[in-house]
């Protein structure tokens, strides 16, 4: 008997329509968190009448808002009341000890906005058309400068990861190159009491960096070396060499050129511990990993989303004898061992 044939399933536009507006997501989180209104709610503020007197914003701005969350999957709706879902409660309410919405001062700073204005002639030439062609990686970038101050709260399971993947040989010098925060050495500080940090970044980066170290009680063990990575004499002797989210932004021989220099800094088998996303060698998944590559197009000049084949022959090339990949519990991105 003939099967009943399966209804054709019609082509819908709405992906196209969500992907051309999705510069008013964009806009709607940062006016949430703003608002403060997803600690609001998370407080108790469900009603529309509530969340009006929390956050003195227009019952109509709100009502259009909340439902638009709703529709986007970081609200819940019941009976008219708000909530928040389980990824919107752990990241996006301010008493979380997880909370990440500070990110939104750095990743929608005016510079990364206009990183897209201009795709069509960045994807042509391949290059980011952002400072005059430098990009993210010009000269002691004042961005860097916001990455320090809003960025800290997204790396802690990260950190904790690497510390735990350097117990084993409890280091005691300690390099955390493009440092940043600071939170990566700050982290392994505190895990090893005997471990001194050394931190390369931009002058005012590690101003905060070195506050955040004083904060965590460990600016006793914490010092500075301003300036360029490419540049500065990172001596020699290290135990472990921290590369956080640095080596995406240059291209395979620029990032070979580094590594050689870190393999020089560190002690006969010391080890290199790069945090990055590393997408599989299909280049499309994992998602978040994968997609980087176009943050790395539009803002940077040559940088990229490497795969970790790509990694072992750069660091291969650079003089290391082998790296291992490691996951990192909620994170997107992968730690690489390299030995020395």
């Amino acid at each position: 008997m003939a099967t009943p044939s399966q209804p054709i399933q019609a082509p819908s536009p709405e992906r196209i329509f969500d992907a051309l507006l999705g510069y008013q997501l964009a806009a709607a989180m940062r006016a949430a968190l703003d608002l403060d209104l997803f600690t609001s709610i998370g407080k108790g503020a469900a009603s529309l009448t509530a969340l009006t007197a929390q956050t003195a914003a227009s019952e109509r701005g709100l009502r259009i808002l909340c439902d638009y969350l709703v529709v986007k999957g970081f609200l819940t709706k019941e009976s008219g009341d708000y909530g928040l879902t389980q990824e919107a409660a752990v990241f996006l309410d301010q008493r979380s000890p997880a909370y990440i919405g500070g990110m939104r001062h750095f990743l929608q700073l005016p510079e990364f906005m206009r990183s897209t204005d201009n795709i069509t002639e960045t994807v042509r030439k391949g290059a980011t058309q952002l400072f005059d062609g430098e990009g993210s990686v010009s000269h002691d970038n004042p961005m860097w400068v916001e990455f320090a101050r809003s960025m800290a709260a997204l790396v802690a399971p990260s950190a904790q990861g690497i510390a735990q993947l350097l117990a084993k040989d409890q280091p005691r010098r300690v390099l955390d190159i493009a440092a940043g925060h600071g939170l990566f050495g700050i982290t392994v500080a505190k895990a090893f009491p005997d471990a001194e940090i050394v931190a390369v970044d931009w002058p005012a980066v590690l101003a905060i960096a070195e506050q955040n170290a004083s904060n965590a009680g460990v600016q006793d063990r914490f010092r500075k070396l301003p300036g360029s990575a490419f540049e500065v004499d990172f001596g020699s002797g290290f135990d472990a060499v921290l590369v956080t989210n640095f080596f995406h932004h240059f291209d395979p021989p620029t990032c070979e050129q580094l590594m050689a220099k870190i393999h020089s800094a560190l002690k006969p088998g010391g080890r290199c511990v790069t945090l990055d996303f590393v997408p599989n060698n299909d280049r499309v998944s994992p998602s978040m990993p994968a997609s980087f590559a176009m943050t790395m197009l539009v803002s940077t000049p040559a940088g990229d989303a490497y795969t970790f084949a790509e990694y072992q022959r750069m660091f291969g090339a650079a003089g290391f004898t082998r790296s291992e990949a490691h996951s990192v519990p909620m994170s997107p991105e992968t730690v690489i061992i390299s030995y020395a």
